[in-house]
């Protein structure tokens, strides 16, 4: 049995065989397998910590068409006397840096008056960041403390001096009744209204005394 075995290791590692010809392969594919490594080794920590610069063409890449989304955006700042003010919305985009216009949408804003808080909601809008103003597009809702409501269109709300200029049809309720014209003129602040074209306003006794 041992010559058997001996006689089967000797057939196995004579020259010409199968273990022959796999150390004769593993002499060429190692030395290839090492270079290949070191050399990964060696360009990894360019790729890995430095600055890499390559070149694009730039037919073949695409441009994004807004600077910036934001989603939940708040802004804040300051009216003419100090007061501060908020503008939230549900989105918000801006289309370039050199056009401070952000296109909102849901949007609402809050602003401090003597009285109290009042708030403006509506579906869209421009906000002009320099001289803070935004302009909306549709319906618009403002309610402030004292029992001052008015629905409109079309309007300009200036977050600095707190004054909304419609560009539509407006009804509204004060304390002394309600009032309807094709336009308006609020000075949210003083609560002065200013009428335009087919103006009425009905006024309710118990609420003047």
């Amino acid at each position: 049995m041992p010559d058997v075995a001996r006689t089967a290791r000797e057939i196995w590692a004579a020259p010409g065989s199968s273990h022959d010809r796999v150390i004769a392969t593993l002499r060429v594919v190692l030395p290839v397998a090492i270079g290949v490594l070191a050399a990964f080794v060696v360009v990894l920590p360019l790729y890995a910590g430095g600055d890499v610069s390559f070149l694009l063409d730039k037919n073949k890449v695409e441009v994004a068409k807004e600077r910036l989304r934001v989603r939940a955006a708040t802004y804040r700042g300051e009216d003419d006397k100090g007061q501060p003010f908020a503008l939230s919305a549900g989105s918000a985009v801006q289309k370039s840096s050199a056009e401070p216009i952000v296109k909102l949408e849901n949007l609402s804003a809050r602003i401090g008056l003597r009285d109290g808080p009042a708030s403006i909601v509506a579906d869209h809008g421009r906000y002009d960041m320099d001289q803070q103003q935004v302009t909306i597009d549709g319906p618009v809702r403002v309610e402030s403390s004292g029992g001052y409501r008015l629905v409109t269109q079309n309007s300009t709300l200036d977050l600095k001096t707190k004054t909304l200029k419609s560009g539509g049809a407006v009804t509204g309720t004060v304390p002394q009744g309600t009032f309807s014209a094709d336009q308006m003129h609020a000075d949210l602040e003083r609560h002065v209204v200013r009428l335009d074209g087919n103006a009425r306003l009905r006024i309710v006794p118990r609420s003047t005394r």
